[in-house]
């Protein structure tokens, strides 16, 4: 049963993929939806790290304990000075690191 539940989600992500991106196939998305969707990808990705910042053992963390917040808070001050994606992500990573395996 599991297989198949796998292999039919699968199938069902593969072909919503492939209406819009294979050229012989007449489904064109109106600009009014084009610009809406735009908003999807920021939305997933502010539901995967909100949680992951702000939530420890299912309560609210907001204390300067949390490795997550302050790893969080260099990365958005690193990205604004630098604007350098592997500049934000290694200063990140490292005070991340000294947070969480030093103090």
């Amino acid at each position: 049963m599991t297989l198949l539940i796998i292999v039919l989600m699968a199938m069902i992500t593969f072909l919503s993929r492939y209406l819009f991106l294979h050229p012989s196939l007449p489904l064109k998305l109106s600009p009014r939806v084009g610009h809406f969707l735009s908003f999807s990808a920021p939305a997933v990705l502010t539901a995967i790290w909100v949680p992951i910042i702000f939530i420890r053992d299912e309560q609210l963390a907001l204390s300067v304990n949390n490795p997550y917040l302050i790893a969080g808070i260099t990365s958005i001050l690193c990205a604004y000075r630098f604007k350098s994606i592997y500049l934000t992500l290694g200063i990140s990573c490292c005070m991340f690191m000294l947070i969480k395996f030093y103090f």
